[in-house]
């Protein structure tokens, strides 16, 4: 699976789109967070920007390894792998922004913590959801 050039494809797409809905949904939309919170609006909006050029590159690359693994794979593979990268994308940045750097949450709220848990519970969930998916697609190509 982790060899499959479509699985890779799709995990990395799922990546850059969640990370683009992340994008619009809290920071442009809700406006709940930026990447950088701690900052004037000037470095919120240019630390947003590196965000969606770098989950912006995840897509493209996912893309271009859709295109190179396209032949014969099932769909199963691919959905899992959407549903994967997007759990994970959202887990790490969880971890890694909201406990452990703290740069910002999910929301900017006093008691932000059952935000930012819930958030990755469901990642947990996206996660869990492909890799069963991903499971049961290689019992039909293995």
């Amino acid at each position: 699976m982790w060899r499959n050039k479509s699985f890779l494809g799709a995990l990395f797409t799922g990546m850059g789109v969640v990370g683009m809905l992340d994008g619009i949904v809290f920071h442009q939309i809700l406006q709940w967070h930026s990447v950088i919170m701690e900052t004037d609006r000037t470095g919120q909006i240019q630390s947003d920007g590196w965000f969606h050029l770098f989950v912006t590159a995840l897509s493209f690359t996912g893309a271009l390894l859709l295109r190179d693994g396209a032949a014969g794979d099932r769909p199963r593979l691919f959905w899992g792998g959407i549903l994967m990268g997007a759990g994970i994308f959202n887990l790490v940045e969880g971890i890694v922004d909201h406990h452990l750097l703290q740069i910002h949450y999910v929301r900017l709220v006093t008691d932000h913590f059952a935000y930012d848990v819930s958030y990755d519970l469901f990642a947990a969930l996206l996660i869990l959801a492909g890799w069963t998916i991903c499971r049961r697609a290689r019992a039909y190509t293995d």
